[in-house]
């Protein structure tokens, strides 16, 4: 007990103080703006800003309470009885399964991490982690609402997150033996079923907000700062633009459940471009390289990171180029 003490309220602090900083984004942003576009520039930037924030604040809040219930009422034995024994076919029921349930970035690392200390094969467990967040009915409402009257890029979102949660699902059917972190037992102190379900909720929602902060904030700043015609230029180059959108969602670090929302407002890029931002950041971003490295160990974070953000973003383009 004096463990858990320690750690929820570190977590929660760390959390608060991301939700913190992401609101201080929010108020310097216009500040900065204000005084080399003039009024306009200010209000294109807060208008921005705030219908992202507004339309992605009731996703991310369902995301985390959805999330939150998984995680602390839906014991992981459940899936271990579900997925099959061989680990090439267990890869596939580990993408449906992250599709039936819904799951932030967050919440699918500590709950791969129980499926394989309860027997899951280690494969299936990586297909379940990066489809969980990716393609749960959250993040596919979510985005069927950002994108209003283009169900293509809902399929599209759902399609090249699935393969992409496959294929490296199946390639560590290949490395398992010889590169699988070894599991140390750790101690647990986790409560009762409610404070877990009210622990992690908490937590998520005060990171999930400070990263949704920031994503708005940039967004809304990269509408008005960058020129329309470097813009243009990049989204030009089908492959350049879904680099540099793939490259945003690592750094951004926005919840899944509320990246649809910023995706849809670059709309300067092509469907493509804006797909590589959405299939990218459940997969790989930099709190999620933090979390894995500290559960599963660095080797890990060094074959599975660089593998997802290439095919999520070959995958992203064979997709985009078919809704274009």
């Amino acid at each position: 007990m004096p463990e858990a003490t320690e750690t929820r309220p570190a977590g929660l602090t760390a959390a608060i103080a991301l939700c913190a900083t992401g609101i201080v984004a929010g108020l310097l942003g216009p500040q900065l703006l204000a005084g080399s576009g003039g009024d306009g520039a200010l209000a294109t930037w807060t208008t921005v800003f705030v219908s992202i924030i507004v339309q992605a604040l009731p996703f991310l809040a369902l995301g985390v309470a959805l999330s939150a219930a998984v995680t602390a009422f839906i014991p992981a034995s459940v899936w271990q009885k579900a997925l099959p024994r061989h680990p090439v076919a267990a890869v596939p029921v580990g993408v449906a399964a992250g599709a039936l349930l819904p799951g932030c970035e967050c919440a699918s690392v500590p709950v791969a991490d129980r499926l394989i200390r309860q027997g899951v094969t280690p494969a299936a467990a990586v297909a379940f982690l990066l489809s969980a967040p990716a393609i749960n009915p959250a993040v596919i409402v979510s985005t069927a609402v950002a994108f209003p009257g283009r169900p293509g890029m809902v399929l599209a979102r759902v399609a090249a997150s699935a393969v992409t949660a496959l294929i490296v699902g199946w390639c560590w059917t290949r490395w398992t033996d010889t590169a699988w972190p070894s599991v140390a037992a750790r101690a647990s102190a986790e409560g009762s079923r409610w404070e877990r379900f009210r622990l992690t909720a908490q937590h998520d929602l005060f990171q999930g907000g400070g990263f949704l902060i920031l994503g708005a904030a940039l967004s809304a700043t990269l509408n008005v700062a960058i020129p329309a015609s470097w813009v243009q230029s990049a989204a030009a180059v089908p492959v350049l633009s879904a680099l540099l959108m793939g490259l945003l969602a690592v750094v951004l670090c926005i919840c899944s459940e509320a990246d649809a929302f910023v995706a849809a407002s670059l709309s300067t890029f092509p469907p493509s471009a804006q797909l590589a931002f959405m299939v990218v950041g459940p997969a790989v971003d930099l709190k999620l390289i933090a979390m894995q490295a500290g559960t599963f160990g660095r080797s890990f974070v060094l074959r599975t990171a660089p593998l997802a953000f290439v095919i999520a973003i070959l995958t992203s383009l064979l997709a985009g180029s078919l809704v274009s």
